[in-house]
């Protein structure tokens, strides 16, 4: 069932697109990473899902619900945490989640729900003095009173120190398990690929790509690299290697070989030709990661290459904790 439903929604201010007929849906219990270049429209999307504007064209439904017509049965099943959350400098992180505890009249702890994003100590310390981190776990606890069905994230590591990342990516997968469906925005792309079931990638408002990684790497064609170490680069190998069908690209190094290869058989007759040589030691894989994925589909030289075929119809984190 699909929890969120974008269909031909658009916006525009003035001469300049925002968005432009972003088809799309979210499926219960999914994680969707949404992806894009700063100005793809990704803070436009959420802000329409959630009746803070209003659309030019198209409509957005969650739940079933009509988004602009019924934004508040929407929020009530929600959790939300949005860039640039403002918190009340007099207030402790306690008062905080009381105060959203009250407003969903909800049963949680708000210790706890604390506890749970590392501020245990810091729970009845004012929130002007925490630190920016600090204030972006704070956020992450108000977002989860009420065990929402829906998680909506906007930028949500930002701040975050590599522990606060790693608890967050931990708390997403919690959620997911529980059974809530998430959606978040960000462009710190390890958080991504360490967590979502699927990505969209937005680009200039409209929308580029959508799938799992794996699927979209194979859409992309992009190949695996096998390093190789040798013992020696014998003279005609480099060319040996290059010839066989699926070897992309060959690059001798000293004491390796990295030969990209596309295909399971490529990268097997790969190292069967250096095993013949008589100078294979050691191999190891990588594999396209969704930053060269996201890379492909956002920059113009991706899509002067070619690498990008065209899609179906339909900054680092701020700062950092002390």
């Amino acid at each position: 069932m699909s929890v969120i439903e974008f269909d031909a929604l658009s916006k525009s201010y003035g001469d300049v697109t925002a968005l432009e007929e972003l088809s799309l849906s979210v499926e219960e219990g999914e994680v969707f990473g949404f992806l894009g270049p700063n100005g793809a429209g990704k803070s436009t999307t959420i802000n329409l899902m959630l009746d803070f504007t209003t659309p030019t064209g198209g409509a957005v439904r969650v739940f079933g619900h009509d988004a602009q017509a019924e934004s508040l049965a929407i929020r009530r099943r929600s959790g939300l945490l949005l860039e640039g959350y403002g918190a009340y400098p007099e207030l402790t992180g306690r008062e905080h989640v009381e105060h959203a505890i009250a407003t969903k009249d909800a049963a949680d702890d708000p210790g706890a729900l604390l506890e749970r994003v590392g501020l245990g100590e810091a729970a009845d310390r004012r929130a002007g003095s925490y630190s920016k981190g600090m204030r972006q776990r704070m956020a992450i606890a108000v977002a989860l009173v009420g065990e929402p069905e829906l998680l909506v994230l906007d930028e949500p590591s930002t701040g975050l120190d590599p522990n606060g990342a790693r608890a967050l990516r931990e708390i997403v997968r919690e959620e997911s398990a529980r059974g809530a469906t998430v959606f978040f925005s960000s462009h710190v792309l390890e958080q991504v690929e360490a967590v979502a079931d699927r990505v969209g990638i937005l680009l200039d408002g409209r929308l580029s790509a959508v799938g799992e990684v794996g699927a979209l790497r194979e859409e992309l064609g992009t190949a695996t690299t096998v390093e190789i170490r040798v013992s020696a680069v014998p003279e005609e190998l480099p060319d040996r290697l290059r010839s066989v069908a699926g070897v992309r690209e060959v690059e001798p190094g000293e004491g390796s070989l990295s030969v990209a290869c596309h295909g399971g058989e490529a990268k097997l007759r790969a190292l069967e030709l250096v095993a013949e040589a008589g100078v294979y030691r050691d191999f190891h894989l990588r594999e396209t990661s969704l930053s060269d994925v996201f890379s492909a589909y956002t920059t113009p030289d991706g899509r002067a290459n070619g690498d990008v075929p065209v899609p179906p119809a339909g900054a680092d984190a701020d700062g950092g904790e002390p």
